[in-house]
């Protein structure tokens, strides 16, 4: 599952969970499939953020550098 449609089911699961008309049992299961979303997530962002501290190795004189990412 990609990273959007991770972040789509996220907002689903904390949606279902205010609305307050689950079962114990089912938000235990919406909470541990939220957790794991989200740590699935987190780990995705953090990959992306190598990558583009990568991409941004080398300044216009050739030198070195790594920029740390910052979204907008």
């Amino acid at each position: 599952m990609d990273f959007e449609k991770k972040l789509n089911r996220l907002e689903e699961i904390v949606g279902k969970m205010e609305n307050g008309d689950l079962s114990l049992d089912d938000s235990l299961k919406m909470f541990e499939e939220g957790v794991k979303l989200s740590r699935e997530c987190n780990s995705q962002l953090a990959q992306a953020e190598q990558k583009v501290k990568l991409l941004l190795n080398v300044d216009e004189d050739g030198n070195t550098k790594t920029e740390d990412f910052q979204a907008e």
